[in-house]
Formats: C-alpha cells, structure tokens, sequence
C-alpha cells in the first residue's frame, strides 16, 4: 500500500456516501465559512493563471466558492463546470452565483474518479482541498488529464503534513484519544502534504512543469465553540459520523478539544497558522 492508496479495509462504496451526505448537510455553512480560506483561494488561482474565454473544469467544487472566482476571471466568453459528489453543495453554489447575477458557471454532480466529460474539452483544472478526500487520487489525476486539451493546466491545493495544520490535527487527535476507530476508515486528509509525494504523483499520472509551493495562512475564532464548528464543517463524512454520537459524547469532545486548543490562545480568542501546499502542472 502506497501512501496515496486506501487504508486496509476501506469501503469505498460507504466512505463515499458518508462523504456525500456529510457535505449535503452542511452545504450553506461551507460556503458560510469562505472567510476561513480566502487568501488560500487566491492563491490557487493565482497559480491556475486563468484567462477570459477559457473552460474550465473544478472539480470537489463543494458550493462553488473557488468556481465562482474563477468564472468572474474568465469571462467574457468562458464558463467554469462545477463539478462535486454532492450534488447539494452544487445547488448551494448555483443559487448563490443566482443571487450574484453571476453567468458563466455550470454544474455536474460527479464522481471525480469516473468523469462523464468527453477527452480534451478543458482548458484547466481546479481542485481545491479535495484531491486527498478522493479514495484513489492516481485515478482522479488521470482522469483530469483525459479531459484536458494538449497543454492544459491543472492547479490545485492540499493540506501540507499534520504538524502544520493545527485546523485539522487539533480536533482529529481529540477525536482519535477518545472514540474507538471508526468503522468506516477513512485516507488521511494529510497523505499528500509531502512536497516529493505530490510531485511525484502528479507525474506518475502524466503531467509535466510541476511546481509545488507552500502557502500559509491564518485562522482566528472568537472562542473554542467557534473552532469545533469551522472544524465541523470542513469535514464532510467525518462530521456526519461525528453528529449521530449520543449528546453526552459531543460534549465530551467539545470540552477535550477546548483544553487543547488552549496553546493557540490569543488574547481572547484563538489563532490557528496552517500550511497548504499549492501546485500546478501541465498536460
């Protein structure tokens, strides 16, 4: 088993729902949580280099935040295609972009290992804080590439190792101390976080120009209620596990990682510094 391969026993069929239902769930609080990623978002695209009249393809695009940034660079004359395994999210990220009076977004509820899109009918690819969640992310890549023209691009973001993303780590390493292992496994959000590892899969999946850079930011919360539930919303499957404990197990953890996140107290409120990496590549 590589790295970037599924744990043993992993079902792929149940992680996949569980991801699908979990995202559904909080589909208006996701997009609610912008904030928590802008300047990651703008780095990502800032690596995409789009150009008006482009297509483009997004892929794990949740409500459609980073899509939505894109369609605005790319027009006139381009769309974006949303694309996500949830299709609630997709609806979120079209009802706001309704709001916006934004044209040129699209939408597909798709696996992104299975891609309903004919060979080379994009000019780049998106994939922000998603390639890892994809159960066999050499799949995935290889996908993307099929959909993309000669010389397309691909951009894409994931959380570094789990020692630079408190965000994450904090509330996991509460929940692996006090709940039994889950009964679904799930691929760590952090398989990727290896700069030679992301590389290197990248190529192996046939792109070239790789380049990969390491983009920090930050998070702030008023109080550790605040962090459980930004926490709570970017994790998809897990927080759908999570919410079917007994209340008095919720409570349990809220208050263990409430003491833990006491060494990353500032002033009155929380700072967590967190690490990405970005990379781009070319078909």
């Amino acid at each position: 088993m590589t790295r970037h391969t599924p744990p043993p026993g992993f079902d792929e069929r149940r992680f996949k729902a569980l991801e699908r239902s979990g995202f559904n769930r909080i589909a208006a609080r996701y997009a609610d949580g912008a904030w928590l990623r802008a300047s990651l978002q703008t780095a990502l695209l800032e690596a995409a280099a789009l150009a008006p009249g482009e297509h483009v393809l997004d892929l794990a695009a949740g409500p459609g935040l980073l899509a939505r940034d894109a369609a605005r660079q790319v027009l006139p004359g381009g769309w974006v295609l949303a694309s996500d395994i949830a299709e609630g999210m997709l609806a979120e990220g079209l009802r706001r972009a309704t709001a916006e009076g934004l044209p040129g977004l699209l939408a597909a509820a798709c696996d992104a290992e299975h891609l309903a899109f004919g060979d080379g009918g994009f000019d780049a690819a998106l994939i922000g804080l998603g390639l890892f969640i994809f159960p066999h992310p050499a799949k995935a890549l290889a996908e993307v590439r099929r959909v993309l023209r000669p010389g397309g691009r691909i951009a894409l973001s994931v959380w570094g190792e789990r020692e630079v993303v408190p965000l994450i780590s904090r509330a996991q390493d509460c929940i692996a101390r006090l709940l039994p292992a889950p009964k679904v496994p799930r691929p760590s959000v952090f398989r990727l976080g290896e700069p030679d590892v992301l590389t290197a899969l990248l190529a192996e999946a046939g792109f070239g120009d790789v380049q990969i850079t390491p983009h920090v930011f930050s998070c702030r919360f008023d109080g550790a209620d605040a962090y459980w539930q930004a926490f709570l919303d970017l994790a998809g499957g897990a927080a759908e596990a999570l919410s079917r404990l007994p209340e008095s197990t919720q409570a349990q953890l809220r208050a263990a990682v409430a003491d833990d996140i006491e060494a990353h107290r500032e002033g009155q409120g929380f700072c967590f510094e967190n690490t990405v990496l970005i990379a781009s590549a070319q078909r």
